[in-house]
Parts: C-alpha cells; sequence; structure tokens
C-alpha cells in the first residue's frame, strides 16, 4: 500500500513537471476576462498562446524569475499580432492586444482615422450600428476592416458616435511597442502612458493562437478551434 502512494505521488510530480514544462516553453492557456479585443475575442474565450514565437524572457516563465536579463532566441513581432504581454505598470498582469506600432514608430488617431508614420491605415466600413460590451455597458459601434502596411487585416470596432477623433501622436522608444485593442472606445491600452504606455519587448509572453473553448450563455461550440487573425 505505501509503495502504491509512493507511486502516485511520483507519477503526479511528473505530471506537474510535464505541464509546466509545456507551459513554460510552448503553450499557455489564457483566460479573456474583459470586452477590449470585441469582435475578435469575447469574454469567455479560452486560448492558447505560443511562448516560442518571440523567444523567451523571464516572463516566459511562471513567477517571472530573474534568471537572465534579455530575449534569448528572439524573433521580432510583426503588425498585427495578437499578443499577451506583461503590463508595464507592474510586471506582472496579463493584456491581450493587437500590435500597432513597432519601434521607431508614429502612431496617432486623425479625424478617426488611425496613421502610422504620417499615412492613414487603410480602412473599410463593413458594418453599421453593431452592438458590443463594455463592461457592464453596450456600445453602438460601426466594424471597420483595417489594414496594416504588412497587409495585415482585421476587423476594428469604432463608437458610431465617433467618440474617438484625435488622440496625441505617439513616438515608439526603441525596444518598445504600441498596443490597441480592437474595441476602439473600451480599451485601456498603450494610448494610456500612465498605466500602460509603450511595453518593452522583453514583456511580450507569447503569440494569441487558438481559441479552444468557449462559453457565454452556454458553450460557444462555433468558437472552439477558431484560429485568431
Amino acid at each position: 500500500m505505501k509503495k502504491k502512494i509512493i507511486e502516485n505521488i511520483k507519477t503526479i510530480i511528473y505530471a506537474l513537471i510535464i505541464a509546466l514544462f509545456i507551459r513554460s516553453l510552448f503553450f499557455q492557456p489564457f483566460y479573456i476576462p474583459s470586452s477590449s479585443m470585441e469582435p475578435e475575442l469575447l469574454v469567455g474565450d479560452r486560448l492558447f498562446v505560443s511562448k516560442y514565437t518571440y523567444g523567451y524572457s523571464i516572463h516566459s516563465f511562471p513567477f517571472s524569475p530573474k534568471i537572465f536579463n534579455n530575449r534569448i532566441l528572439e524573433k521580432k513581432p510583426q503588425r498585427g499580432d495578437v499578443i499577451v504581454f506583461k503590463l508595464p505598470a507592474d510586471n506582472r498582469t496579463d493584456y491581450i492586444k493587437r500590435l500597432i506600432g513597432l519601434p521607431g514608430d508614429t502612431v496617432q488617431i486623425i479625424s478617426g482615422d488611425l496613421h502610422l508614420n504620417g499615412y492613414k491605415v487603410d480602412k473599410k466600413k463593413i458594418a453599421n450600428s453593431i452592438e458590443l460590451n463594455c463592461g457592464n455597458q453596450k456600445l453602438k459601434v460601426d466594424f471597420y476592416e483595417e489594414t496594416l502596411p504588412n497587409k495585415n487585416k482585421y476587423i476594428a470596432a469604432y463608437n458610431t458616435n465617433a467618440s474617438m477623433q484625435f488622440s496625441d501622436k505617439f513616438v515608439v522608444p526603441e525596444n518598445h511597442y504600441f498596443f490597441m485593442g480592437d474595441n476602439r472606445d473600451c480599451s485601456k491600452d498603450s494610448r494610456f502612458l500612465s498605466s500602460v504606455g509603450y511595453v518593452n519587448f522583453n514583456n511580450l509572453v507569447g503569440k494569441a493562437r487558438i481559441i479552444f473553448f468557449s462559453t457565454g450563455n452556454g458553450v460557444r461550440t462555433k468558437r472552439i478551434f477558431k484560429k485568431i487573425k
């Protein structure tokens, strides 16, 4: 009996080590708690994030152990990637947003349009007056397909009341990135310099890849195994 208990304990320990290895180096599950990335990601989505896509930093591992300073096996992210990163304010809280600005870029909203490096990002309206969540409230938004300079496309939601018309001009520092939520009027992101701001390369955790499960008013079966764009 004692031998069986010891073997069971060993099995559990081995399983935990394997799970920790996979979670740290390959894929980690995440839960979407807010509506800042609607319509691409909904509250209740559960997704896998690839940890290896941009190489590894201390934030690739649980509790962010200070075992090295820079990224190893680094690969640069691309505009339009949906990325999980550690909030710069505390280096602990996980955020998920879309990468818009690379190091050295200028980013600005002018007359309701996103501008990168002085050029307006191509934007095509595809739906009117759609109701989206914003915390406990509902927003009436228009859907636009935006196309970044590298041809990555995604759907961005803008308030039909045109509340976000102008922003400051943001200049992305070296080795940092600028992120925005797709639900533009319901996202705390790099536009808020005091709370999020520019995100250091070392703070990137991984790239959002696929939704493996989703619940809202029941299970959203159509979202299971949906690739994240």
